[in-house]
């Protein structure tokens, strides 16, 4: 009866060390996804504000300069 119950306790112990690496690979696709989605974000924004305030000087084909810094 010990034997089995240690064997058990064994395979508990490997499911939760794997259920435990899983959440850990999650949180990093999360935290990268999250990264990406606030560059996307900051992105569209420049477009927009962009096309909301067209700078004079550029033609209707002409290829926007980037803001000073």
């Amino acid at each position: 009866m010990k034997a089995k119950l240690e064997e058990r306790l064994e395979a508990l112990k490997a499911e939760y060390a794997s259920g435990q690496k899983m959440l850990a690979e999650i949180d990093t696709r999360r935290a990268t996804l999250t990264q990406a989605m606030l560059r996307i974000e900051g992105a569209m924004q420049v477009l927009q504000e962009m096309l909301e305030h067209p700078s004079p000087e550029a033609g209707p084909d002409a290829t926007p300069r980037p803001p000073a810094s």
